[in-house]
């Protein structure tokens, strides 16, 4: 053991000595402070004993715990509201994230202090006991540090962008996961160091089942490098629409180990990043334009002329718009002899991939297309079927076929 390590050792031993010196001290002065209560009219009654607890220790005991507690409740409702008020006047925003974030820790010290004096007074903190405050107190500190580290999420979201601005948050949310989980197993090893288990030498002596934990986590382990792969393709972001696997939504969280996806029925598909980074993904937030494909049908008595007119009048159209992209294919042709109609095929792109405008634009070139149709005198054709009679039997035979029936029916009668 080095020089610095001995020095640790014996300043931790004497910060120890020292806390239990006070609790001593704090514990004589407390009994001092009793003892005119024991020697007035009602001192025996108040040296009677409940549980080897004299009732005078035991009623200031829970008197000075619920004072605690209410000093609690002033310093959450009146100190936190004075160090927000004075949070909001400087021009960064990290202190009052910081003041939020420690509320509720410092709120959970106050019962550990009030718990602390209560076993104090009644003269019952043994090193069970002890041990049970020391790792509520333990908690607490990684809990306030966990709180911290989460408040100053968009400092490590500013200090990502200076090296990917547009994976900030991806990478900013994966590294601050990382930070809780070291934090929290820093955290757990030191309350397991309080209940004397040795934990360097409980992780060496797994051996066996520290392999088979291993195998049993290879999917998670998997996950991860998929989060890994989805952070350096770039292959999605958080707020955009993609199709995975047939789950389809937009991606509301990259985690290390699944994505989660708010599908368009509001529900919230989560995705293991093993299969997000193992199928194919269409992201449809990376288009810049979306696509309208459409045949128009002519009426049968619509002339050559006019089929030929409204073909110019619509591609024209179309190459004016100002929602149509001139950078994409643009094509219209009369394409077919259909079953009931003359098929026009129109195909071209929008300017913009958003949902909304990308249906005001194609509602306006339909109603331009009627427009059109309607001003060269045609009409839009619709499923139908023509019935040609080549000849009709003359009026003799039809009279003769009359005659006849009612000859049939008069015998038959």
């Amino acid at each position: 053991m080095d020089k610095n390590a001995t020095l640790d050792l014996n300043l931790t031993q004497k910060s120890l000595e020292m806390m239990d010196n006070l609790d001593e001290t704090l514990a004589v002065q407390i009994q001092q402070l009793l003892n005119p209560v024991y020697t007035s009219r009602y001192g025996a009654f108040f040296q009677q004993t409940i549980w080897d607890i004299p009732i005078a220790n035991l009623l200031l005991a829970v008197v000075v715990f619920f004072l605690v507690l209410m000093l609690r409740k002033f310093f959450t409702y009146v100190i936190l509201e004075i160090l927000h008020k004075f949070a909001k006047r400087t021009e960064t925003y990290l202190d009052d994230r910081i003041i939020g974030a420690l509320k509720r820790p410092l709120r959970f010290v106050f019962v550990i202090i009030a718990l602390h004096l209560f076993f104090l007074l009644i003269f019952k903190e043994t090193p069970l006991v002890s041990r049970i405050l020391d790792t509520m107190a333990t908690f607490a500190l990684f809990w306030a540090i966990l709180a911290i580290t989460d408040a100053l999420r968009e400092l490590l979201y500013d200090a990502m962008a200076r090296f990917n601005s547009d994976l900030s948050k991806e990478m900013g949310n994966f590294i601050l996961a990382i930070l809780k989980v070291l934090i929290a197993g820093v955290g757990f090893a030191s309350i397991l160091e309080l209940w004397g288990i040795n934990v360097t030498a409980l992780i060496a002596s797994l051996g066996l089942g520290g392999l088979a934990f291993a195998l049993a986590a290879k999917d998670t382990a998997a996950n991860l490098f998929g989060s890994f792969a989805l952070l350096i393709d770039r292959s999605i972001r958080i707020g955009e629409w993609v199709k995975v696997g047939g789950v389809e939504g937009v991606v509301e969280d990259i985690g290390m180990r699944t994505t989660k996806i708010r599908t368009f029925y509001k529900s919230l598909v989560t995705v293991p990043n093993q299969m997000i980074a193992n199928q194919p993904i269409e992201n449809f937030s990376r288009r810049g334009v979306r696509r309208i494909k459409m045949h128009i049908g002519l009426t049968y008595d619509t002339t050559s002329e006019q089929l030929l007119a409204i073909k110019r009048d619509i591609e024209k159209m179309l190459t004016q718009h100002e929602g149509i992209s001139r950078k994409e294919s643009l094509m219209v042709y009369f394409d077919n002899f259909g079953a009931s109609s003359l098929d026009i095929f129109i195909y071209t792109f929008t300017a913009t991939a958003k949902w909304e405008k990308y249906l005001a634009i194609r509602e306006e070139i339909q109603v331009h297309i009627m427009q059109i149709v309607e001003k060269h005198g045609s009409a839009f054709a619709f499923p139908s079927q023509s019935i040609y009679v080549e000849s009709l039997p003359s009026l003799t035979e039809q009279t003769s076929s009359r005659n006849e029936a009612r000859s049939d029916t008069a015998n038959m009668v």
